[in-house]
């Protein structure tokens, strides 16, 4: 039996890899953002510049009465005494049925949000960029059923996501 890294060297070797990376990234086809609001825990991502040295990292996400999502990020940071904070806006990208958002932490920036896969019952949710360079596996549980996790990085590495480079988050903040 073959293991996903070994599946995706062999993609890679083939050259699919580099087709998948370059077809249009799919959305889910709706979402609740009523349902969708609450608090994330990461469960997994691909590491970025600011997040380094972060544990027990959350996302909380509300509707605000002006029609964007507020979106409140926060970690530990290691060798810190303040936790790491920043609040910004989500923005909904028009005819994406509310899959598509754009995520503003500092004016004028604005990045790509996009929810790639979401559990019916909106228990976990996949982010990520169309480009492919950032990813988060967030689940509203610390703690992520390892099949459940097996089977969202077969289906993102489909997507032409490298999950080689996903790293798990820790979230042991008692």
């Amino acid at each position: 039996m073959i293991n996903l890294k070994s599946f995706i060297v062999l993609i890679a070797s083939m050259g699919i890899f580099e087709n998948l990376q370059s077809q249009p990234l799919e959305v889910v086809k709706s979402v609740d953002l009523k349902k969708y609001s609450g608090l994330w825990f990461e469960i997994s991502s691909f590491p970025q510049r600011f997040q380094k040295g972060c544990t027990c990292t959350t996302a909380k996400y509300s509707l605000s009465d002006k029609g964007y999502v507020i979106v409140e990020n926060k970690c530990v940071k290691s060798g810190k005494e303040k936790n790491a904070y920043v609040k910004g806006k989500a923005f909904v990208e028009k005819n994406s049925d509310n899959a598509k958002l754009k995520v503003q932490f500092f004016w004028p920036i604005r990045a790509k949000y996009w929810i790639i896969d979401l559990a019916p019952d909106y228990s976990y949710a996949v982010v990520g960029h169309p480009n492919r360079k950032y990813l988060w596996i967030l689940s509203r549980m610390p703690v992520m059923d390892d099949k459940i996790y097996k089977q969202i990085t077969e289906s993102i590495a489909a997507k032409g996501f490298d999950v080689t480079k996903l790293q798990k988050s820790l979230q042991n903040c008692d």
